[in-house]
């Protein structure tokens, strides 16, 4: 569509939809969607994608990997210089290395990186397209599980058959909005990062039921140790807890509870299983101490009377407990997602409308909104012939340990003798733990290739750098089960210097793979999201009787909606008759209690919820300067992307994030507002900003993640913020393997050594690296 010379291009990002205003291939403005009640401000940082300043815009080798092949020095990964290689010979190298690494070594020695947030496009998904290129040629190592969430999904396939109830298909906010009385929020129901959904999003709806909660006069309670993790403008309760004791609060509730004999004995005994373990746990078995307000406040850092007054409430209100996914991403983050089903299944209110327990509301956008009960566009991965895989943040695990053993949901496994890594679409030098250890790991594997558009950590790591377009760049689409539409992605400006699309890029190695035709299927671009819209329309069409447009009308309008499912119960039909609506699980029944763990005997993840005291917290921390860190994500851009944007760098001091200090804190230390500090462990050190402010618990720092990783010469010390050079990596339990990122203590002191921009820095290494 135009206006003038003014083209208006409609298109969708992981922060919702918007139009791009493009004059003459300049995009000059942006515009939110006009039926989006609160747009995310990061929309406005779109235009950052056309700056080729940090872009991939030819395909280039490392020199010493041209020279040498497999046999070139791996620590010359991110100090040796690029060679730029036309796309024809660095498709053939790509070809080659799959097909020797598979001959030689067998497919599970390819891993296949990445889980595709480079882009909401259902169809250029760079994970999706590489799993179906390799499924084609015999295979890879995949993962399982993602960084975001992975320790709760697991525990609940166990305890509640599924994980619907973490996917955004438990109580939708509409109706907890209409039906609660009481509201238990554990970590935040926070815009922050809700503004953001895998696939797209429409609609960003969590503003508007937050307010008719408040209209209605809801108790709410906000458990955690940031007050902002909710709007300020929600009247709340703060209940500033000492992060990673939430399971110890909520076992302290239900023990209150069970103390009082007002424990639900109708619904345990119906709906349940393994009560009994759970029970005693309470009541003082196996350590002899009864788990109740006292106990939960000596670990907790909160109220005894706060705690035992909370108790009777939960049972006389109508009461909804909320879990974030951040709760999860840490030391034993089976527990509190499984502690709180254990206190909302002692309350007994599950299955009511408004009341139970339900994950992730506002950890992405539309998790509590109305879910698409139809198929949602996506390209497929096919079958894959091998199955072999690690959790997700195992990976260095994997790297490091070939041959070595690991444990996942009571299996015993073995990590392949990874050759060669192709990452598509991701920067694990952003989301993994411990870079330290990711930077030895990185240097096993034979080969690595990256596909990405950006010159990433992980990009300047690579032997091969594959230059992907951005969104803006191609034609796509965006919906998922969290959406109520599907949205029409436009390409606004042409492809910067020689960057293919993914698809592209695929589609050329596919053909030297001799796969081509099985890989697209006789389709191009537009065909393709003419194929795969189609195959939504038709299924909501045939199992819903729901019309959705045209694909013309579709793609003109740019939007087109979904049937969704809204005011949702969840587990009403289980509640009402537990035998006719058995859950997946090993009695058919909530299991408070699992025979599976209970054989298993991990000490780590037992066979009912517990507390657990993780490897580090405040309990065991040494010294007034050691602090908890919580490395949360940040308000400016999604993970690592549109670093630098404007949304981002508002939100940075010289070119590096700002950490968030308690101003009590911040004077013991003799650290001031504005000032470069040094936060650092055992595992490394980097710099930040300090932010003094009285929104954060006493003994916590809070520093976002998503800083572009960049060391300091051979220092080891990060000066741009970024928080993996200090966070833990180990699984969260043998069960669950998922990553334990906020479970972290770190010193803190000011630094007085040099403090030039961060952008700076990395832009200067990148020239050096790249000639670009």
């Amino acid at each position: 569509m135009t206006m003038g010379t003014i083209k208006r291009v409609p298109h969708c990002s992981h922060w919702g939809a918007y139009t791009l205003l493009v004059d003459d291939n300049d995009i000059v403005g942006v515009e939110p969607f006009a039926l989006d009640p609160a747009p995310s401000p990061i929309i406005r940082s779109v235009k950052e994608w056309a700056n080729p300043e940090r872009r991939v815009l030819r395909p280039m080798v490392r020199s010493g990997w041209l020279d040498k092949r497999e046999g070139s020095d791996r620590h010359g990964r991110g100090r040796e210089n690029f060679v730029a290689v036309p796309w024809d010979e660095v498709t053939d190298m790509v070809a080659s290395e799959i097909r020797r690494v598979a001959d030689a070594f067998g497919n599970e020695a390819i891993f296949a990186g990445s889980y595709g947030w480079t882009s909401c496009g259902r169809f250029h998904h760079a994970s999706s397209l590489l799993k179906r290129t390799l499924n084609l040629v015999g295979g890879f190592t995949g993962h399982v599980d993602t960084y975001s969430i992975a320790a709760g999904p697991v525990i609940l396939r166990h305890t509640l058959g599924d994980d619907r109830a973490c996917g955004g298909q438990a109580n939708t906010l509409d109706s907890i909005a209409e039906h609660t009385e009481t509201l238990l929020v554990f970590g935040a129901l926070s815009p922050r990062t809700a503004q953001t959904e895998a696939g797209g999003i429409a609609r960003h709806g969590l503003e508007t039921h937050l307010k008719r909660m408040v209209e209605r006069g809801v108790r709410i309670i906000l458990v955690s140790p940031l007050k902002d993790d909710l709007p300020e403008w929600v009247p709340a309760e703060w209940w500033p807890i000492r992060p990673n004791t939430d399971a110890a609060l909520m076992l302290g509730l239900a023990g209150e509870i069970v103390k009082a004999d007002r424990h639900d004995k109708g619904f345990l005994e119906r709906c349940t299983s393994g009560a009994d373990r759970l029970l005693n746990y309470l009541e003082a078995g196996e350590d002899g101490v009864r788990k109740d307000a006292g106990w939960a406040a000596s670990i907790t850092g909160l109220d005894q009377a706060k705690i035992a007054e909370l108790a009777r409430v939960l049972v006389d209100t109508r009461s909804q407990i909320t879990v974030s996914w951040s709760l999860q991403r840490a030391h034993h983050g089976e527990q509190p997602f499984w502690a709180a089903l254990g206190l909302a299944s002692v309350i007994g209110q599950i299955g009511l409308p408004g009341g139970g327990v339900g994950y992730g509301y506002a950890s992405l956008g539309g998790v509590g909104l109305p879910f698409n009960l139809g198929k949602s566009p996506a390209i497929s991965q096919l079958v894959k012939p091998i199955n072999s895989f690690i959790p997700v943040a195992r990976i260095s695990d994997m790297l490091l340990n070939p041959g070595g053993t690991y444990t996942y949901e009571g299996e015993e496994r073995t990590y392949p003798d990874t050759r060669l890594v192709y990452w598509a679409g991701g920067n694990p030098y952003h989301h993994h733990q411990d870079l330290n250890r990711l930077e030895e790991a990185w240097t096993r594997p034979e080969t690595i290739i990256v596909q990405d558009p950006m010159w990433t950590a992980t990009a300047q790591r690579a032997d091969i750098i594959l230059p992907a377009t951005t969104s803006i760049e191609r034609n796509d689409l965006a919906g998922n089960k969290r959406s109520d539409m599907v949205l029409a992605m436009h390409q606004a400006i042409e492809p910067l210097g020689e960057a293919k699309s993914d698809f592209a890029i695929f589609d050329m190695i596919a053909a030297k793979l001799g796969v081509g035709e099985r890989f697209n299927e006789g389709r191009d671009e537009m065909g393709w999201l003419r194929h795969l819209y189609d195959n939504s329309r038709d299924d909501a069409r045939t199992r819903f009787g729901f019309d959705m447009p045209d694909f013309e009308t579709f793609w003109e309008q740019g939007y087109a909606p979904v049937p969704v499912k809204e005011n949702n119960v969840y587990l009403a039909d289980f509640r009402d008759a537990p035998d006719a609506h058995p859950l997946g699980t090993e009695s058919g029944k909530i299991v408070l209690g699992s025979e599976k763990l209970a054989k298993l005997d991990y000490a780590d993840c037992r066979s009912h919820p517990a507390w657990i005291e993780p490897a580090e917290w405040l309990g065991s921390a040494t010294g007034a300067d050691e602090l908890h860190l919580i490395s949360h994500q940040p308000a400016g851009r999604l993970h690592s992307q549109l670093e630098t944007g404007e949304a981002s760098r508002a939100l940075k001091k010289n070119g590096r994030e700002q950490a968030r200090i308690h101003p009590q804190k911040a004077a013991e230390l003799n650290i001031v507002d504005g000032q470069t500090i040094r936060l650092w462990n055992e595992r490394g050190a980097c710099l930040a900003t300090a932010d003094v402010s009285d929104t954060v618990r006493f003994e916590v720092i809070v520093l976002p993640t998503g800083a572009w990783f960049t060391p300091h010469g051979n220092s080891g010390l990060d000066v741009a913020g970024n928080p993996n050079v200090l966070t833990l990596d180990i699984g969260t339990s043998q069960f669950g393997q998922g990553c334990s990122a906020h479970t972290c203590l770190v010193h803190v002191e000011p630094y007085h050594g040099d403090t030039s921009d961060a952008f700076a820095a990395y832009q200067t290494r990148l020239v050096a690296l790249a000639a670009v």
